[in-house]
Order: structure tokens, then C-alpha cells, then sequence
């Protein structure tokens, strides 16, 4: 992957990444040009070139700030000296909280779709992490943690696609407490999934 340059004063990559991404969600990767950005932050192009050499690098580096605070709970969980149900529950709990923390760009990297060789990359990273909810459910059910009759694969899906939902209403500011919003998720979530 591309290595950011130093920024100028005042126009650091995180300006340009926040304003990149809030131009993607709102218009699409396709419809928004590099002068659509550098207007945004009332620079010429140029000063967006001393950053990045182009807008697939933006979309990049944008999904890999999303794709590795998600990482980066997984690899807790990974370690963590628990069960599989509880590492599960972490998972989903971790996941939560990345999701409000950095809530544009991980929308925008719910919305890639595999048309270019950065968004396969991206897609790929989040299969490993679909994998490991998966892996996790399977070991909990072994385990008798989780109901016997729940297809791992698709109890990873649905787990991930009641954390995602949050994206499409949830408000950057809105989330108060997100500690308290990750414990009534999993409380919704798991409640349900509890053995008979």
C-alpha cells in the first residue's frame, strides 16, 4: 500500500481522509473526483497530491483506518482467556464500538462492492473477520454455549449485519454511551441465542 507523505500545515492527511470520506458516502467512490475533495477543503489539487497520488489511495487508506480498528478487536479476541461464547459476545461487543468510533468510514467500507483491486483487498479483510465470528459460533455450539440448531456461517452473517445496521441510522454525536449501546446490542443478540 501507498505511504501517505507529510502533510502541509493545516491540511493533514486526516482532514483530507475525513472530508474524502464524507464526499463517498455522499455522492459515491465513482461520482467524486480528486477536485470535488481538494474544493471541500478549499485547496488546489495539488495540495491533495502531496498527500496521497490519487483517489483510489484515499479509498484505501479510508477503508484500512475502518478495516483496522475491526482488526484489531478481532485480534483481541482472538487472545482473550475465554469462552468461545464470550470471545463471541467480545467480538460483537468490539465491533460495536469501532462501528460508532469511526462510523464514516465504516460505512463507506460497507458500501464497497468489489469493483476495484482496493475494494477486493478491503472485501477480503472483512471475510477473515466473517470467518472468525463463524469459527466462533461453530466452537460455542460444540461448546453446547450456543443452540445446537444456529449454521454458523450464517449466524456470523446475521450477528455482523445487526452490528452494520447501526451505520444506516446511527449519527456521528448520536450514540451517547456507546458502551451502553454495545451492551444492549448483545443483549439483544445473545438472549436469542441462548441454549433451551
Amino acid at each position: 500500500m501507498h505511504r501517505p507523505r507529510r502533510g502541509r500545515p493545516g491540511h493533514d492527511l486526516d482532514a483530507v481522509l475525513d472530508a474524502s470520506v464524507a464526499l463517498f458516502n455522499e455522492r459515491g467512490f465513482d461520482r467524486t473526483s480528486v477536485a470535488d475533495v481538494a474544493a471541500r477543503l478549499n485547496v488546489g489539487k495539488s495540495a491533495l497530491y502531496h498527500h496521497v497520488p490519487g483517489k483510489d489511495a484515499l479509498l484505501g487508506l479510508a477503508l484500512d483506518r475502518a478495516l483496522s480498528g475491526l482488526e484489531a478487536v478481532a485480534d483481541a479476541v482472538r487472545t482473550a482467556d475465554a469462552d468461545p461464547a464470550e470471545r463471541l459476545r467480545l467480538l460483537v461487543s468490539g465491533s460495536v464500538h469501532v462501528l460508532v468510533e469511526r462510523l464514516p468510514y465504516v460505512t463507506l467500507l460497507l458500501r464497497v462492492r468489489g469493483n476495484t483491486d482496493v475494494e477486493r483487498a478491503a472485501l477480503e479483510r472483512r471475510r477473515r473477520l466473517d470467518r472468525l465470528a463463524a469459527d466462533l459460533v461453530r466452537e460455542a455450539v460444540a461448546a453446547g454455549r450456543l443452540r445446537p440448531d444456529l449454521e454458523p456461517r450464517t449466524t456470523a452473517r446475521l450477528l455482523f449485519g445487526t452490528v452494520n445496521s447501526l451505520a444506516e441510522w446511527l449519527r456521528p454525536g448520536d450514540s451517547g454511551d456507546v458502551a451502553a449501546l454495545a451492551d444492549r446490542v448483545v443483549g439483544m443478540v445473545f438472549d436469542g441465542l441462548r441454549p433451551r
